[in-house]
């Protein structure tokens, strides 16, 4: 089953996880969020399995760029996904997906347990 890792080419944690897979010689499909833009129905599915509050990275730069009446206005999944959509540096990454699997961020012992 293929792995879709999705994230920012230049983000370093997306880097670490890009470096892992290519350390370890798997073989992976990326998407850059800066070049294609990623759908509602791709947040809704992740959001799934991981939860929406999950997906919006609260500790990056980005979330400390947004205004506090945006930031507070976000609590539900219908609020925050046009937030992530507009502005795709605030979606935690990587975000991995390999079938109905998904991991958010670089966790190099959940890694080799699911991917070994």
């Amino acid at each position: 089953m293929m792995i879709h890792i999705y994230g920012i080419k230049n983000c370093s944690t997306v880097q670490k996880a890009l470096n892992w897979f290519d350390e370890h010689k798997l073989t992976y499909e990326f998407h850059d969020f800066k070049k294609v833009v990623v759908s509602e129905e791709k947040l809704a599915s992740w959001a799934k399995q991981v939860g929406w509050e999950a997906l919006v990275n609260k500790k990056g730069t980005t979330w400390r760029t947004v205004d506090p009446t945006t930031q507070q206005s976000v609590v539900d999944a219908s609020t925050a996904f046009p937030l992530l959509i507009e502005k795709t540096s605030l979606i935690k990454r990587p975000v991995i997906e390999q079938g109905d699997t998904v991991l958010l961020g670089f966790d190099e012992s959940r890694y080799q347990e699911l991917f070994q």
